[in-house]
């Protein structure tokens, strides 16, 4: 079998490191930061669960190829416990107010005086959904890549819910190992098919590291421990209520994210919830699963570029 080379990314990442919270916070960069300004706000991006913020680099190429993108920021987040990002010392879980604080402490840094245009996906996009409610003076446009939420729950499922947390901390937890970065990439092309093999080869490079001649996931294994804390609808509508801007939700056509509830939560009781925000609307990307940017970064960065464009000059 012939060796499959890795995508070529037409605009690199720089990688720099923001002490941030008492962590060293992994940042990716493609442009100047000195660039940054209220008429040329940041573009920030925020990842998934058990992703990198390298993920997003083939619809930055895509943005970035683009006339109107020239002079254009963008930054990429490694959530703490994730790529290249320092784990809190003997973690044993995680949990979504310390994403919300991270970020709240790298933007003090990386844009302190302006707002930006912020970007999630999945467990990103649920997160930035939250913080644009929480700091909506920060944001000027705001974009969710499949990051559709969770049940609703009852305060009688507390007590499961903290049993379930403390019996998991009680076991031990570990991410599989591979021999080699083709063994990554195919794990990765084996999650989502839709895929291309040269950028799951690049991706896999940055997805796992090698450490003695073994290919290791980089991540914590704590990520997979679950939260004792229950996901309160009405909580999640009074923050999102608060949102002061332009926000876009782009869902892959074939998003499997559903799918992962069995049936206990959907589209519709999602997009019922949004009704809260003022300014909200969807697109659809075709032929498209929940990894979207992977999928059709050329489609997903047509709906960015329209929705985070700037004003034009009189």
């Amino acid at each position: 079998m012939s060796e499959i080379l890795a995508y070529q990314p037409a605009h690199a990442h720089q990688s720099t490191y923001v002490e941030a919270r008492g962590l060293r916070q992994h940042v990716l960069v493609w442009g100047d930061l000195s660039a940054v300004s209220a008429h040329n706000p940041l573009v920030v991006m925020v990842h998934g669960w058990m992703d990198v913020g390298a993920s997003f680099q083939f619809v930055v190429d895509e943005l970035l190829a683009r006339p109107d993108w020239a002079g254009r920021t963008v930054v990429a987040l490694d959530w703490r416990g994730f790529g290249y990002a320092q784990p809190p010392a003997a973690t044993d879980c995680y949990f979504t107010p310390n994403y919300l604080a991270d970020l709240d402490a790298l933007l003090k840094v990386l844009s302190p005086e302006h707002p930006i245009d912020l970007v999630g996906h999945s467990m990103g996009g649920n997160i930035v959904m939250l913080y644009a409610g929480l700091r909506p003076q920060k944001i000027r446009r705001l974009v969710n890549l499949d990051g559709l939420g969770m049940p609703a729950t009852e305060p009688s499922q507390a007590p499961e819910q903290y049993v379930k947390w403390l019996d998991e901390l009680q076991q031990p937890v570990a991410l599989k190992a591979y021999d080699s970065v083709q063994g990554v990439a195919d794990r990765l092309r084996a999650n989502n098919p839709r895929l291309r093999a040269d950028r799951a080869r690049w991706l896999a490079a940055h997805w796992a590291r090698e450490e003695g001649g073994r290919w290791i996931i980089n991540a914590d294994p704590a990520h997979k421990r679950p939260q004792p804390f229950l996901y309160r609808v009405e909580e999640v509508k009074a923050i999102w209520a608060q949102i002061a801007c332009p926000t876009l939700l782009v869902e892959g056509a074939d998003t499997n994210y559903f799918a992962f509830w069995t049936g206990r939560y959907g589209r519709d009781e999602y997009l019922a919830r949004t009704q809260v925000i003022g300014d909200f609307r969807v697109v659809t990307v075709a032929d498209a699963g929940h990894m979207l940017h992977h999928d059709q970064p050329e489609a997903v960065a047509e709906h960015l570029a329209a929705h985070l464009a700037l004003p034009k000059c009189p």
